[in-house]
């Protein structure tokens, strides 16, 4: 008899206080349809102890997208948006773009930008 494989999972750290974070993630969930039940969502919101037993500084987790394999390895920043895009058949040709040689510095700049700015202005950081 065959027995079912369980399905790979991702655990998505993500900060369940910042507007923007909701809506990528419940877009994010639209896209993926059934594979979106692949994703675990976990919200940093006072969950210092859980990060920090992961490795995971809480800062570290505000200002980066982390997630967690069912492995148990953690990626952060782009890394981690690949892993997250590859499950999306739609999402697949921006996860290798974004991971391209001349394209990932420049957009690892820009996102860090981004995020600092948003925290800054919601008095976060």
């Amino acid at each position: 008899m065959d027995e079912k494989k369980p399905r790979h999972r991702l655990v998505v750290f993500y900060d369940g206080s910042c507007e923007s974070c909701i809506r990528d993630r419940a877009r994010y969930e639209r896209w993926a349809g059934d594979r979106g039940h692949e994703i675990c969502w976990f919200d940093i919101t006072d969950r210092e102890e859980v990060l920090l037993s992961l490795g995971i500084s809480p800062q570290q987790a505000l200002q980066e997208l982390h997630v967690q394999t069912a492995e148990g390895e953690i990626y952060s920043e782009l890394d981690a948006y690949i892993l997250l895009m590859r499950r999306v058949p739609r999402l697949r040709p921006l996860a290798m773009l974004i991971g391209l040689p001349l394209i990932r510095p420049v957009l690892s700049r820009l996102y860090r930008y981004w995020v600092r700015s948003r925290l800054e202005r919601e008095g976060r950081l």
